[in-house]
């Protein structure tokens, strides 16, 4: 198994080229050589399950593994416990979505540590969660809940926190976002190394097994000291991470993440970017 890469939405191309919506992407991306894709409900859930299903199957026809970014607006963490409860049946309508997409992942914010300190927002997205776990059995929901890394100093979803929630349940699991990691951390990753304590880390406290079929998001994003500014392109030459160093590191270590890009309006551009450096490292390390 190779390493996959898709976009997080449409892109800016997608509609220039003439395209209308999502129910094209699939066949767009195969046609670009991309073989991944996040759909963006970060707004609320609007389609349809008949029209994500369509989707799904034209997503199976090109053979894009799908995924599914839920609503900003969910919090875990909220110190209001109606927010919570509203938000463990936003994840049941999302979980259905994501059932109908096909999609194995759904994308989840775990929620703010502004107000309140580290311990009880962890205390507050811990018992949610356990509401999560009990709604996605009583519902069949198959899709699993992707629990982000964050890019602000104030928000929930350090690879820690994050690590210590996806403990709670298998139907939990972490996704890495490179480019909030380096954010929230003011420059962090910069070397080989820096990627790999990242794996590593994962490895130690899930097991191997969850470094194997990780799901990432990876963008270029500006900082200030309070960590996310916003996302850029791969154009951009003073913020990173670097992808070129991150797709050495896969292709050496032998792993199959899915890369889903959130680059400002190139996302699907630069996803295929980062696959073809993958590829060419894929090659070498093959030999």
């Amino acid at each position: 198994m190779s390493a996959k890469f898709g976009p997080g939405g449409n892109s800016e191309l997608f509609y220039q080229k003439g395209y209308k919506n999502t129910l094209q992407a699939p066949g767009y991306l195969k046609e670009m050589g991309l073989d991944a894709y996040e759909y963006e409900a970060g707004s609320g859930l609007t389609a349809s399950l008949q029209t994500l299903t369509a989707i799904g199957e034209k997503a199976k026809e090109h053979n894009i593994k799908m995924s599914l970014h839920t609503p900003y607006f969910i919090s875990l963490s909220s110190v209001e416990e109606e927010k919570r409860l509203k938000s463990v049946e936003y994840l049941r309508q999302n979980g259905k979505g994501a059932d109908a997409l096909g999609a194995e992942v759904m994308v989840v914010h775990t929620g703010s540590a502004a107000k309140i300190s580290r311990e009880q927002a962890m205390a507050y997205a811990t018992q949610t969660l356990v509401l999560v776990e009990q709604m996605l059995i009583e519902e069949g929901i198959k899709a699993k809940v992707g629990l982000e890394t964050m890019g602000k100093v104030n928000q929930l979803g350090t690879l820690d926190e994050v690590l210590t929630l996806c403990k709670l349940s298998k139907r939990f699991v972490p996704v890495i976002d490179f480019g909030h990691m380096n954010a929230r951390e003011l420059g962090s990753i910069q070397t080989e190394d820096d990627y790999k304590r990242i794996f590593d880390r994962i490895a130690e406290e899930l097991g191997p097994e969850y470094v194997e079929n990780l799901h990432c998001h990876f963008s270029k994003i500006e900082y200030t000291n309070m960590g996310e500014k916003k996302h850029l392109t791969f154009a951009d030459s003073q913020f990173g991470p670097s992808p070129e160093i991150l797709m050495k590191v896969i292709a050496e270590l032998g792993i199959s993440p899915t890369i889903i890009c959130e680059s400002a309006g190139t996302m699907d551009i630069d996803a295929l970017a980062m696959k073809r450096i993958y590829m060419e490292y894929e090659t070498k390390y093959k030999k």
